[in-house]
């Protein structure tokens, strides 16, 4: 039975892009989607891009062994801070001001926010490099999951997962990618409810009850609200959740919201998503001891498909390999979309070679696509690294840099260009030197990241308020004023271009 759901979703995705492909005309289309998504795509499209292998299978194993029943407050964090914050304080100034300095990317942004060219070079080239060892930790996540399921080795998954992304993203680009984050989206709620339902009345759990009875014998603190570890939990709903405030590959999805009431909708959607399957994923990850009788295996990475293999019935095995597939396939088409985007439109049209035609554009973009898929392969298959490991450090680095000089620069006029450089080079340091220096320790590792991101929120307006103002006019430029209506503001700028910026 799972051979069938996996065929059948294998020609599910390659259907749609095939006919996503019809409606890709310009970059517009395949970055951005004619910025025309309304709020049930967008919002799983965001749900679906936030939760991957990385959580079924890496996070909610590790956190939930390490931390016991307090692990679901990381699920908790990631649907209020991640979701419905997020929604709430982005969303909205995010799509007008991407819409009035015309920017499709976040260098773009800023580039036009800054008036900093040089900005926008210095993350290009930070997206590129660091989302491909995250892209990595997604196939190494997946592949645990598969070579249990199939007893094929992890190799042949990850190569298999890589060819299906790219091609029904070089085929439909975001306009593939939304649909199928859509269809990926529901295919995730049904199976994450049935998977807790079997695994919570497995015979080694035995329901609720009898489950954290049992964690309590093993060791107290696994049924503590806040554990024993209660810093080290903090750290984990930092970078899990503030985290997707800093990372393009969440925010792109707000540039492409069609409307305000599409904005309102989606926030609702998307922290009720977030709140099924980030809370439900780390509450199975809790009962990881139970099927493991307590004994740690040596690459925690395999807790969940051990836990998988034990408690689901063939069938339901099936759908929960197509769930953490959907669940990938979706951060996958992302990071992908992304990074092509921040070498092609944002390096090498934006800043070195301007006049390069935008066939030529997007032919490269899907050359970058194929070019990103290969390199983050090659990366996931010497599994350099666990998977908690990958994932933090490209969080930790990505959300460190960008989070505050994006932040800030939605609602305060006052941030300067050093500040946000300040932002850029602070939290890049703080991630790195931290690796460096504590080791690539999964322990560890959301703390690293977590710290990147607060001192980097420290930094810019300490350094804003010291350094040199940007020019008046220009902050005119950025900071236009929106009619109410957001239909009159349409009628007003039908091109969603607010300046010559």
């Amino acid at each position: 039975m799972k051979y069938v759901f996996l065929i059948l979703f294998v020609a599910v995705m390659i259907a749609v892009g095939i006919y996503s492909k019809k409606k890709v005309n310009n970059i517009n289309d395949f970055l951005l989607a004619g910025r025309n998504v309304g709020p049930w795509i967008s919002a799983f499209a965001y749900g679906t891009t936030y939760f991957s292998a990385v959580i079924f299978i890496g996070y909610a194993g590790s956190v939930g062994w390490n931390y016991g029943i307090s692990a679901t407050w990381v699920g908790i964090g990631n649907a209020i801070l991640g979701c419905l914050l997020a929604w709430l304080v982005l969303a909205k100034k995010t799509r007008k001001m991407t819409h009035d300095l015309d920017a499709s990317t976040m260098p773009e942004f800023f580039e036009k926010r800054y008036g900093s060219r040089a900005l926008k070079i210095a993350t290009s080239i930070i997206i590129f490099i660091f989302l491909v060892p995250y892209t990595a930790s997604v196939y190494s996540g997946l592949s645990y999951l598969f070579s249990k399921a199939f007893d094929v080795p992890y190799e042949y998954c990850m190569l298999a997962m890589a060819i299906l992304t790219g091609v029904y993203l070089l085929l439909g680009g975001y306009v593939a990618t939304a649909i199928n984050d859509f269809i990926q989206g529901i295919i995730m709620l049904v199976g994450l409810v049935l998977m807790v339902f079997f695994i919570v009345g497995h015979e080694k759990v035995g329901g609720l009850s009898a489950g954290l009875n049992t964690l309590a014998s093993y060791d107290d603190n696994l049924v503590k609200v806040f554990s024993g570890q209660p810093m080290n939990l903090l750290g984990l709903v930092i970078l899990t959740s503030l985290g997707t405030w800093g990372l393009p590959q969440m925010i792109h999805k707000f540039y492409a919201v069609r409307d305000e009431d599409a904005i309102k909708k989606g926030t609702i959607i998307s922290t009720i998503f977030a709140i099924i399957i980030s809370g439900g994923a780390y509450f199975s990850g809790v009962f990881g001891r139970l099927f493991l009788d307590n004994q740690k295996p040596a690459v925690m990475d395999t807790v969940m498909p051990d836990v998988l293999s034990m408690a689901l019935p063939d069938w339901m095995m099936g759908i929960i390999i197509i769930l953490v597939l959907s669940a990938s396939m979706s951060t996958l088409s992302g990071l992908v979309l992304i990074s092509s985007s921040a070498i092609s439109m944002d390096l090498l049209k934006g800043s070195l070679f301007p006049k390069m035609k935008k066939e030529t554009v997007m032919t490269l973009m899907r050359v970058l696509c194929a070019v990103f898929v290969a390199l983050s392969f090659a990366i996931a298959v010497t599994k350099i690294s666990a998977i908690i490991t990958l994932m933090s450090l490209s969080w930790g680095t990505i959300a460190g840099a960008f989070l505050a000089p994006f932040l800030y620069g939605l609602y305060w006029k006052g941030v300067t260009k050093a500040g946000a450089w300040a932002g850029v080079i602070s939290g890049i340091v703080c991630s790195i030197g931290g690796f460096f220096y504590f080791g690539m320790k999964a322990s560890l590792a959301p703390n690293i990241g977590a710290v990147a991101m607060l001192v980097s929120l420290v930094v810019v307006p300490v350094v804003s308020l010291l350094t040199p103002k940007l020019p008046e006019e220009h902050l005119q430029k950025v900071f236009i004023d929106q009619p109410k209506d957001d239909k009159v503001y349409s009628k007003l700028n039908p091109n969603n271009v607010g300046s010559e910026a």
